[in-house]
């Protein structure tokens, strides 16, 4: 037997839901390109996810209008996920209202952020609740660690989302010195390994840094004194003992 063409009876409904969802959205002015992922999970149930591509330039009105229009499509369509990648930013557009609308406000004000190099605003549903989940590449470690105070606190320039689960802000590729500063997965903050990587890059240049709740590594440039970065690391970060590293650029 075939597959049958109607998402509602299909045997593999979720690759029903992505055609479905390409053909909706075929030929939508300003979207170039279409991606759908599918999951036939047992014979007549699935999902679907779809990411609306936009051209490049794209007015943020028009992102904007396109955005409440995937949302009305995904609150008609159970089991389809839509997204939106717009400029370096994609971000996926939920059904309720006031969460579309905080995920499109904090879209809008990332892209006009010459700090953000990419942005991914990505839901994480839990029993039925929207959770969020962010990953953000920024322009260097100053401007990393900025968003991410930026996204934890509401004093910033970018308004927070509710309930966001797990966010990490680093650097590209190319950038040095290199930085990574996340939460874990239940939104706990990485307050003393942050303390412990200010404290050592108030004394000594640092090469590298990643930073989490339960654990930090620090490399500190060839010429800082290994020794007393550590002393001021661990001064800083007493709760985080053995999973505190501090090494030099020299011996990583």
């Amino acid at each position: 037997m075939g597959l049958l063409l109607s998402s509602g009876c299909a045997i593999d409904k979720g690759t029903a839901l992505a055609a479905d969802f390409d053909a909706d959205w075929a030929g939508t002015p300003d979207v170039t390109k279409i991606d759908t992922t599918r999951n036939n999970t047992l014979p007549f149930a699935g999902s679907a996810s779809g990411t609306l591509i936009l051209r490049d330039g794209t007015p943020a009105d028009r992102v904007s209008a396109l955005a409440n229009d995937l949302r009305r499509y995904v609150a008609e369509h159970r089991n389809v996920t839509g997204r939106i990648t717009a400029g370096a930013v994609s971000f996926t557009v939920v059904a309720d209202r006031r969460r579309a609308d905080e995920a499109l406000s904090l879209w809008r004000s990332l892209t006009t952020d010459d700090r953000t190099l990419t942005g991914d605003l990505h839901d994480a549903p839990t029993k039925g609740v929207v959770r969020w989940r962010i990953e953000l590449t920024a322009t260097d470690a100053a401007a990393a660690m900025t968003l991410f105070e930026d996204l934890v606190t509401d004093g910033g320039r970018h308004r927070p989302l509710s309930d966001v689960v797990s966010l990490k802000v680093g650097t590209g590729r190319t950038a040095r010195p290199a930085l990574s500063v996340g939460t874990d997965f239940n939104g706990a903050r990485p307050t003393e390994a942050i303390a412990a990587y200010q404290a050592v890059a108030a004394r000594y240049a640092v090469a590298a840094a990643s930073l989490m709740p339960d654990r930090a590594a620090i490399v500190v440039a060839k010429q800082a004194d290994l020794a007393r970065a550590s002393e001021l690391a661990g001064k800083a970060a007493p709760g985080l003992g053995a999973t505190l590293k501090v090494t030099s650029a020299d011996n990583p």
